[in-house]
């Protein structure tokens, strides 16, 4: 397995956009932590920003699983960005 980081955007309003689709996005989240895939996510404190790190064998089956995510569906985060990832410590 090897480790990705996620960088993106949220959309104008987030906060109050993603309020009818979070509960379905954190449950989404909780079963990727659980599966060991997504190691953390969320928001920089000014909700502009998205950050994740993922687990997974491919940058693909990562972009997979992002484009797949209620809150790029309905246009809450409004830019992913996905890269390999190297842990130094």
């Amino acid at each position: 397995m090897e480790q990705f980081v996620l960088f993106g955007t949220y959309c104008e309003n987030a906060i109050a956009k993603r309020a009818p689709f979070r509960d379905q996005h954190l449950d989404r989240l909780s079963k990727l932590k659980d599966q060991g895939i997504l190691i953390t996510l969320g928001p920089t404190k000014c909700t502009r920003y998205v950050f994740g790190i993922f687990q997974a064998k491919t940058l693909e089956e990562v972009k997979k699983l992002l484009e797949s995510d209620i809150y790029w569906k309905e246009g809450i985060w409004t830019s992913i960005d996905v890269y390999p990832w190297t842990q130094a410590f």
